[in-house]
């Protein structure tokens, strides 16, 4: 079977080399797409193909993709977790140090300098006064969520002589392995806030954490704090932080969303979305989205999707049939029975849940008839079947 691939940006070679040519067409412009690739393209106002069966985003956020309509149509999507944790990682860091060492305002009084290069020596040295910064160790750094980039965030600041709170009451037992045993918990957020020198922010934009620091908890950070804010812009009260920063009560804030309002303000650092700008990052992540993508179109098998639960198991026998559904009592009897009336029998089955939604991989000894699948798609609560 050839797959249809519809790229909706520019996606790494290092991931589309992934994709055999006698397996996969991939172009920018195709009308009946089986996957769509991207990276930053809104899909909100995308009409979705009835020929759709999976959306991969080469990155971890998923704002640009209408998730529960896709999940609505039985059709996971795929993002890439931890590919691109060592780039944000290492802006945080930067971001760190620029406000720590207040660079940039330095930086900004250095090119502003007019004269001959005595002249510039001496303003040089009567106005470096005003730019006296601190030192990282045995400060005290704040690390809101703590996934993939979170976790490598927090293990760089206690190499860098920091000492380090977290807090993350959804924290996966994976990322408590990856994380060091000298991070300190945080009962709260505002726990948190309070014990604070530095705060950096890493958490996805979900209900729960749109304006997530409100001006309140911006006020409960320490006097000459420093906010730091590569997750997304939405996540912070953006006028709360200006006033902050206008009473001094917080020095810097650093973030990776530019906006009017924040800019040209002499204490915000603001940078063009660079977290995920590197060749390495675009790499990986477009390795990961592809090898996952890939692996469902061909197997059924599913990792690493924000909308469906994990599935993996192992091809047994000569057909395979999936059955996303919703997750409500008797669905996988219904498609059994359906499978024992055509005298199928069942080798291998996997049943895993994710909230609402269902997903079920059954290996038979022989291919499903069009009629046996036309039933199982019928079923009242089926989202999508397909047999591979």
């Amino acid at each position: 079977m050839r797959f249809k691939i519809l790229t909706l940006n520019d996606i790494s070679v290092a991931g589309l080399q992934n994709l055999p040519r006698e397996y996969y067409e991939v172009a920018s412009e195709i009308v009946h797409p089986d996957a769509i690739l991207l990276r930053s393209h809104d899909l909100h106002d995308l009409e979705i193909p009835d020929t759709l069966r999976a959306v991969a985003r080469a990155g971890a956020g998923v704002n640009n993709v209408p998730v529960e309509r896709l999940t609505e149509r039985g059709i996971p999507v795929f993002n890439a977790p931890g590919a691109n944790a060592n780039a944000v990682k290492e802006l945080v860091v930067a971001g760190m140090l620029l406000a720590a060492r207040n660079i940039c305002p330095a930086w900004a009084y250095v090119r502003a300098l007019e004269g001959d290069s005595a002249e510039i020596k001496r303003a040089v040295e009567a106005g470096k006064k005003q730019f006296v910064g601190y030192e990282l160790p045995r400060r005290v750094l704040g690390v809101v969520g703590l996934g993939a980039i979170g976790v490598e965030v927090a293990n760089a600041a206690l190499n860098l002589g920091m000492r380090v709170i977290g807090f993350d009451p959804g924290m996966t037992v994976e990322r408590a392995w990856q994380l060091s045993a000298s991070v300190e918990q945080a009962t709260s957020l505002d726990d948190l806030l309070a014990r604070c020198d530095m705060v950096s922010l890493h958490v996805p934009l979900i209900a729960k954490t749109r304006g997530l620091m409100t001006a309140e908890r911006v006020g409960l950070m320490r006097q000459g704090g420093v906010l730091l804010n590569f997750s997304r812009a939405e996540i912070v009260d953006e006028q709360g932080v200006l006033e902050a920063l206008d009473r001094s009560h917080l020095s810097s804030y650093v973030c990776d969303f530019p906006s009017t309002g924040i800019k040209d303000h002499p204490k915000v650092v603001a940078l063009p979305h660079l977290g995920a700008s590197t060749l390495e990052a675009e790499d990986n992540c477009a390795v990961m989205v592809v090898e996952n993508m890939r692996e469902y179109l061909e197997n059924g098998n599913i990792r690493h999707s924000v909308n469906f639960p994990q599935a993996v198991m192992p091809r047994a026998g000569s057909s395979r049939l999936t059955v996303a559904n919703r997750n409500v009592p008797n669905m996988v009897g219904q498609v059994s029975t359906c499978l024992a009336n055509s005298g199928l029998n069942i080798l291998d089955m996997l049943n895993q849940s994710r909230g609402d939604v269902a997903y079920t991989l059954i290996d038979l000894d022989r291919e499903v008839p069009e009629e046996t699948y036309q039933q199982i798609a019928n079923i009242d609560g089926v989202l999508a079947a397909r047999v591979i």
